[in-house]
């Protein structure tokens, strides 16, 4: 004969139901929890990568405008500078208007128009990072002066 247990037939076996249900809920959260992390690092690390690429576009539009200065368009070469290890700066157009003389006050002025791009990786890699600037510089050479 069996002893007495309490439970009818139909119960037996519902406490491991309840435990099953609950390990895959549990499961289910970490998971979750996991894949959450993982998201919000590589979110942190790609604004990282832009915040870099503008800085590497920024530098480009800063040497173009130098250039600019001196009276000349800057070469349309691509160029890497260190610190940016794996970023390619290239100054993609620089539009120079005609010289107007300005008469009252005898000197001459030079619109520039410098554009900026710099990217790391290429377009479809996740750490993939590109920025594009524009700049409109304005130079006043005096009456007589080169340049």
């Amino acid at each position: 004969m069996r002893p007495e247990t309490g439970f009818s037939p139909g119960q037996r076996g519902f406490g491991l139901v309840a435990a099953l249900f609950l390990i895959v809920v549990v499961a289910g959260a970490i998971t979750a929890m996991a894949r959450l992390s993982v998201v919000q690092s590589s979110t942190g690390s790609l604004a990282l990568q832009q915040a870099r690429a503008w800085q590497a576009a920024n530098a480009g539009l800063e040497i173009a405008i130098a250039t600019a200065a001196k009276g000349s368009c800057p070469s349309l070469s691509s160029f890497t500078l260190p610190g940016l290890d794996g970023f390619s700066i290239q100054v993609t157009d620089c539009d120079m208007t005609p010289s107007a003389f300005l008469d009252e006050e005898q000197q001459t002025l030079r619109l520039y128009r410098l554009v900026s791009q710099a990217q790391y990786g290429a377009p479809g890699q996740p750490d993939y990072a590109f920025r594009r600037l524009e700049a409109v510089v304005e130079f006043v050479v005096p009456a007589g002066g080169g340049g």
